[in-house]
């Protein structure tokens, strides 16, 4: 089975500094795959500084890794050029945090739809551009005549944020990155943008990477999940096995700090305590804060298969098999 996107074992270091210089690992030797024909929906969960934010700049193509490779249908997307990156630039699109700063103050949304439409030449006359951007509005729940003509300044943020999606839909990609895309809009609208992402991977074949520290936004439209601490991968596999049999210390803690709404279930009801934060140079990413930790979590723990959809980089989990990091995709069910 050909792969859509593959990340081959990579790493991303920053360097700050010109005498004392410093460095920051935002991720550790990452390899996952999407397949071409199994549109699905990945999680990539973790807290701020985990990292998540980098991969999605390097999956774009914004910036490159310091180590590893990404494969995108079987090319080193840095070596991309003239047509084949333009066709990359269409076919990987993004749907960022904040849908108030992709919006131009100075021009109406049918100058963010056109744009594109011109760009990559999808409409021969204004007609069928037209009928392109009623037809990209529709799929994400909107009318035409409520959002074209209008300036940003007159729609809600949630009208904006779906807004952002059509206009990635315009362009038929086959991968969408989607970093925080909820989490400035009010709750009463998530669940409209989220539904309105599950649809473009069950009805238009769009693959996602769903990329947030809401693990409550996770379980309701992922398929598989990889969380993420300090660049590190802790835990990965079927979002509904991870979330509700989480087997990393640190996977327990993001879980432990969901507020439920069954009145019976204390928040915090499992009493997970992280100590303070100190900075793991070598093993585990996690060793500053696990209450768990011992002398062998200075070496960087392999990870284990728990069982056939769920893995977690812990020693506490010493008594199972290891997997090579390089399968971990084959712990994340389409």
């Amino acid at each position: 089975m050909e792969h859509l996107l593959e990340l081959r074992n990579v790493s991303k270091t920053y360097s700050s500094g010109l005498v004392n210089t410093k460095s920051t690992v935002a991720l550790r030797d990452i390899s996952l795959n999407l397949q071409e024909n199994d549109p699905t929906i990945l999680t990539v969960a973790g807290e701020s500084g985990s990292g998540k934010t980098t991969l999605a700049m390097l999956l774009l193509g914004f910036i490159k890794p310091t180590t590893g490779q990404i494969i995108y249908r079987g090319k080193d997307i840095s070596t991309l050029r003239g047509e084949e990156k333009l066709e990359f630039r269409r076919e990987v699109q993004a749907v960022f945090q904040d849908p108030f700063a992709v919006f131009n103050p100075f021009y109406t949304v049918d100058h963010l739809l056109a744009v594109p439409i011109k760009r990559f030449k999808l409409a021969k006359t204004k007609a069928e551009a037209r009928d392109k951007m009623d037809e990209a509005l529709t799929a994400v729940g909107l009318r035409t005549e409520d959002v074209l003509g209008r300036f940003p300044h007159q729609l809600s943020g949630g009208q904006r944020q779906r807004i952002n999606v059509a206009r990635a839909l315009l362009l038929k990609p086959r991968l969408l990155i989607a970093d925080e895309p909820v989490s400035m809009v009010d709750a009463s609208l998530r669940a409209s943008i989220l539904e309105t992402l599950r649809n473009l991977q069950r009805d238009h074949g769009v693959s996602i990477i769903y990329i947030t520290h809401d693990l409550t936004t996770a379980y309701h439209i992922a398929n598989s999940i990889v969380v993420l601490y300090r660049g590190g991968v802790m835990e990965a596999g079927n979002v509904d096995t991870v979330i509700k049999n989480p087997q990393h210390p640190y996977t327990r803690l993001l879980i432990d700090s969901i507020p439920w709404p069954n009145l019976e279930q204390r928040w915090g009801d499992q009493e997970i305590i992280a100590r303070e934060a100190t900075e793991a140079k070598t093993g585990c990413p996690f060793f500053g804060r696990c209450s768990s930790a011992s002398d062998r979590c200075k070496q960087p723990p392999p990870m284990f298969e728990i069982e056939k959809y769920q893995t977690a980089s812990c020693y506490l989990h010493d008594q199972h098999p290891k997997i090579d990091p390089d399968r971990l995709s084959d712990y994340l069910p389409v």
